[in-house]
C-alpha cells in the first residue's frame, strides 16, 4: 500500500507540474526532466515534428538539432514511417553514420540502450518522438508501468492543447494583421480620394503619386518634390501637410527663388534688434514660425551655397540661431522641399551640396509633366472650369471634344499651371452655359473651327523672309515664332529628303521631339 501511495503521490506531483506549463518548450523541458528523475534515465529528449511533417527538431540538442524526416540514414525517419516504438542498442546505433544522430548519442553520454517512442494526439496526428536513454536494456519495466503510460497520455494531451493555443494565437495575429491591412488599404483609398480633389487626374502616374503622398504624409521623413515648372509641386506639398499629423499646425511656405540672397537667411532664421543695419526691431524667422507644422522650401535649388550648409545643420539638430542672437532656438518642423532644377547636375557643378541633397530626399517624389499624362487633360480642364465658375459665380458648362482634341497637339511647357491659365481665359470668352470651343483656347491664332492647327505654309525660298520679317508686320509674337519654327523644320526636312533622324540631329533635337512638332505644325516631308 505504501508503494502505491508513493506512486500516486509522485504521479499527482508530475501531473500538476505538466499542467502548470504555459508554453510548449517549457512543457517538453519539464516532461523530459520528470522522466529522467522518475525512471532513472541518463537522458531524455523530446523531438517536435513541425507542421509540415518534414522536420524533427529539439532546441536542447547541439546545433543544428534538426532531423530531416525524408533522410533514412537516421532511425527517426523509420520510426515515423512505422509508427511503432522500438529499442535501439548502442552497438546498432554505431552502425548509423548520421552526424546529427551521433551528436545526440554523445550528448546523452553514450548510453548502451535507447527507447524511441512516437507520440500521437487523440486525432492521430504525430506530435513528435520521445527518446529515452539509459544503460540497462529492460525497457518493459518502464514502458509497462501505469505511471509511465499515464504521464505519456497527459503529455500528449497538454502538447495538443499547447499547439491549439499556439494556433489560436497565430490565427488571432493573422486576423489582426489582415484587419490592419484592410484598414490601411481603406485609409489609403479614402485619403487618395481626398487628394484627388486637388491633385486631379486618373492617369497611372497621378494615381501612384497620390498613394506616395499618403505614405509620405504618414512619416516624419523629409520629402523632396521634383518636377517641371507649373506641374503642381506646391499642391503636393500642401497635400502632404494636410494628411499628416501636423495638419493642425502651420504650413510655412518659403520661395527661395523669390527672396534675394541677402535677405533669405534673415527670413529663415530671424534676427534680433540691431543685428544689422536697418534691423530696427527683432523679427521671428520662418523656421520658428514652422514649429509644430510643415516648412515648405520651394525652389530649394536656388538657395545660396553658404546657406545650404546652415540649413543642413538645422535639419540634423532642429536647432538654429537668429542673426545677432547669443542662444540657440529649437523648432520642431517637418521639411518638404521642391525644385524644378536637376539637383544632381547642381551637385556636379558644385552649386548644390550633396549631403544636403541626401538629407532632403529621404522620401523623393516626382511629378510627371502634363504632356506625359494626356489622360488627365479632360478631368483637369473640367476641374479648372469648376474652380472658375465657383469663383466668378458663372461660367461655361464644360469643354467640347474638339477643344480637347486641340490640346493633344500642344505640349504644355507650363504644365497644369499653363492649362489653368488657358482654361480661365477661355472661360472668360465663352458664354455662360456653353461649352468651351477650340477658338476660345488661344493656344495660337491658327485654330480652325475643327480645332486643327494650321500654320501658314512658307516655301523654302521664302524662309529668309520668315527669319527676318518686318517688325511692324508682327501682330502676334507667339504665332510668328511658331510659323518661323515650322518653316525651319520644313526646310530642313526637304534638305535631307524627308529623313527625320538626320533633320532632328542637324537641329539638335531628339527625333521624338521633331515628330511631335511636325504633328503640331502639320509639317510633312513632301
Amino acid at each position: 500500500m505504501g508503494r502505491m501511495q508513493m506512486e500516486l503521490h509522485t504521479g499527482i506531483e508530475l501531473a500538476v507540474a505538466l499542467t502548470q506549463q504555459t508554453t510548449l518548450p517549457d512543457l517538453l523541458k519539464t516532461a523530459t526532466t520528470q522522466l529522467e528523475n522518475t525512471f532513472g534515465l541518463t537522458r531524455c529528449w523530446a523531438l517536435e515534428l513541425d507542421l509540415s511533417g518534414r522536420t524533427l527538431h529539439c532546441s536542447d540538442l547541439p546545433e543544428p538539432g534538426e532531423f530531416d524526416c525524408g533522410d533514412f540514414s537516421h532511425p527517426f525517419a523509420h520510426l515515423l514511417q512505422t509508427g511503432k516504438a522500438r529499442e535501439l542498442t548502442r552497438a546498432a546505433s554505431y552502425r548509423l553514420d548520421h552526424p546529427g544522430f551521433q551528436s545526440l548519442i554523445e550528448a546523452s553520454n553514450r548510453p548502451n540502450s535507447l527507447w524511441l517512442e512516437p507520440l500521437r494526439g487523440d486525432d492521430g496526428r504525430t506530435l513528435g518522438i520521445l527518446v529515452l536513454c539509459r544503460d540497462e536494456s529492460d525497457w518493459n519495466g518502464i514502458t509497462a508501468q501505469p505511471l509511465y503510460i499515464g504521464l505519456l497520455q497527459l503529455l500528449t494531451h497538454q502538447w495538443v492543447s499547447q499547439l491549439q493555443s499556439r494556433d489560436q494565437v497565430w490565427q488571432r495575429r493573422l486576423l489582426k494583421r489582415s484587419l490592419d491591412n484592410l484598414h490601411d488599404a481603406e485609409t489609403l483609398r479614402k485619403r487618395c480620394e481626398i487628394l484627388a480633389q486637388t491633385l486631379v487626374g486618373p492617369s497611372e502616374a497621378m494615381t501612384k503619386l497620390r498613394a506616395q503622398i499618403v505614405r509620405a504624409a504618414g512619416s516624419q521623413l523629409s520629402v523632396l518634390v521634383q518636377g517641371e515648372t507649373g506641374c503642381g509641386k506646391d499642391v503636393v506639398a500642401r497635400g502632404i501637410h494636410e494628411l499628416s499629423d501636423r495638419a493642425n499646425g502651420p504650413m510655412v511656405v518659403v520661395n527661395c527663388a523669390a527672396i534675394p540672397d541677402s535677405l533669405l537667411e534673415s527670413e529663415l532664421f530671424g534676427h534680433t534688434k540691431g543685428a544689422f543695419s536697418g534691423a530696427d526691431q527683432a523679427k521671428e524667422g520662418l523656421l520658428a514660425q514652422a514649429d509644430g507644422g510643415t516648412l515648405f522650401l520651394d525652389e530649394i535649388g536656388d538657395m545660396p551655397l553658404a546657406l545650404q550648409s546652415k540649413l543642413l545643420r538645422v535639419l540634423e539638430s532642429r536647432e538654429f540661431r537668429p542673426l545677432g542672437a547669443s542662444k540657440e532656438q529649437r523648432s520642431d518642423f517637418r521639411l518638404v522641399a521642391a525644385t524644378h532644377q536637376p539637383l544632381q547636375r547642381g551637385i556636379k557643378d558644385r552649386s548644390f551640396r550633396q549631403d544636403l541633397y541626401y538629407r532632403l530626399s529621404q522620401f523623393p517624389l516626382h511629378v510627371t509633366p502634363l504632356r506625359e499624362r494626356l489622360d488627365d487633360l479632360e478631368p483637369l480642364s473640367r476641374h479648372f472650369i469648376r474652380l472658375y465658375t465657383d469663383r466668378e459665380g458663372t461660367g461655361p458648362l464644360g469643354i467640347s471634344s474638339h477643344a480637347l482634341q486641340a490640346f493633344l497637339t500642344y505640349d504644355f511647357p507650363g504644365n497644369a499651371r499653363e492649362l489653368r491659365n488657358i482654361i480661365e481665359l477661355a472661360c472668360l470668352q465663352t458664354p455662360a452655359g456653353d461649352d468651351i470651343q477650340p477658338e476660345a483656347l488661344r493656344l495660337t491664332d491658327f485654330f480652325s473651327e475643327q480645332g486643327d492647327l494650321n500654320v501658314p505654309a512658307i516655301e523654302p525660298e521664302g524662309l529668309g523672309a520668315a527669319i527676318a520679317p518686318e517688325a511692324c508686320d508682327i501682330r502676334d509674337l507667339k504665332a510668328a515664332a511658331q510659323a518661323f519654327e515650322a518653316a525651319v523644320i520644313r526646310d530642313r526636312l526637304q534638305q535631307y529628303g524627308g529623313n527625320r533622324a538626320q533633320a532632328a540631329e542637324s537641329l539638335g533635337l531628339p527625333k521624338r521631339t521633331l515628330a511631335h512638332k511636325c504633328l503640331k505644325y502639320q509639317v510633312t516631308e513632301a
